[in-house]
């Protein structure tokens, strides 16, 4: 019941942000997981969530072909209402449900559940940036230095940001500097849900740690993120980074109800793990992994006349995955 209160106090004040902080956008009410079938611009579309955005009835849809993402006004929509169990038969030959099937088999690890690998078809890695939280500022350098890197080859440069809504709470500027730099042409972000508390303790094992804290409220921790994504004007992903990569079967399967598929990594620079062709490559962002965020520019400074020609590039996450399970 405490963790219950908490958690609820944290969205009204997320809720309250617009008039004391100037953090929220838009005004986002009622969120709710709603699954239902939909056609939208010529395609079967699945809803995932449903909300009120200014006051008018919006959904949080996802093609299930291409795995985008879109939010959509309600009026005029045709909806039909499913369980997510005949959601999952109706979309059962997709890409989205191939991957979130895929999915389920690997949920049994403690570690690096869920998609771990990309599917590019030349050499290359796709990119993801973890914002957990932290009192330090945004390592700005990862970006000018991608940017200046591929500028010529891949503009806008396609990359992962696995954000939590902590980080969002206290980051307004840097969040406001990464808008502009999608809205400048530089980059183009798959925002990742990475849990909105990201609790972790030093002292508990894996199996009580993270998520799988006891007293976690799950459902706050997937909905409110998306929440505060929308508020501040970002479009959620289907894809959710557990932190610390940690998880079990439960979580993983709770997870997977809600619609969105667990995306871990191959290659955590700071742990030493090599980046290989196809990697998801994980890198913090936060100010808090210096030794990730110094290996990722000597990655780049490496692979420099491979960037140049085109022989080593980054993989758009959505792309990446769809590539692999569209057969």
């Amino acid at each position: 019941m405490i963790a219950f209160l908490k958690n609820r106090l944290l969205l009204m004040s997320l809720l309250l942000c617009p008039a004391i902080s100037g953090l929220a956008q838009v005004n986002v009410d009622n969120y709710v997981r709603f699954f239902a079938l939909t056609r939208y611009e010529g395609k079967d579309q699945l809803i995932l969530r449903k909300f009120t955005r200014s006051g008018t009835l919006a959904y949080l849809t996802v093609n299930p072909q291409e795995l985008t993402t879109a939010i959509v006004p309600a009026a005029g929509l045709p909806v039909k209402i499913l369980t997510w169990d005949q959601a999952t038969t109706h979309f059962e030959n997709t890409a989205y449900m191939k991957t979130i099937a895929t999915a389920t088999q690997l949920s049994g690890s403690l570690q690096d559940a869920g998609i771990i690998h990309g599917f590019p078809k030349e050499k290359g890695i796709t990119l993801t940036i973890d914002l957990c939280p932290s009192h330090k500022p945004l390592d700005r350098v990862i970006f000018t230095t991608l940017i200046a890197e591929f500028q010529k080859t891949e503009k806008p440069v396609p990359l992962a940001i696995s954000v939590t809504g902590r980080w969002m709470l206290t980051h307004q500027g840097d969040l406001n500097w990464l808008k502009g730099l999608v809205r400048s042409g530089d980059i183009d972000i798959t925002w990742v849900n990475h849990s909105y508390n990201h609790r972790v303790s030093s002292n508990a094992p894996l199996q009580t740690n993270f998520l799988l804290e006891p007293g976690t409220d799950l459902n706050f921790e997937i909905l409110g993120t998306e929440l505060a994504m929308i508020q501040q004007g970002l479009l959620p992903s289907i894809f959710f980074r557990f932190p610390g990569l940690v998880s079990d079967r439960q979580v993983v399967t709770k997870l997977l109800s809600y619609g969105i598929i667990p995306v871990g990594s191959d290659a955590w620079l700071a742990k030493g793990q090599s980046a290989n062709s196809g990697s998801i490559v994980l890198i913090h962002g936060n100010g808090n992994e210096p030794v990730g965020v110094k290996d990722f520019i000597q990655l780049l400074k490496s692979k420099q006349a491979d960037v140049k020609h085109k022989n080593w590039l980054l993989y758009d996450l959505n792309q990446s995955v769809e590539d692999e399970f569209s057969q």
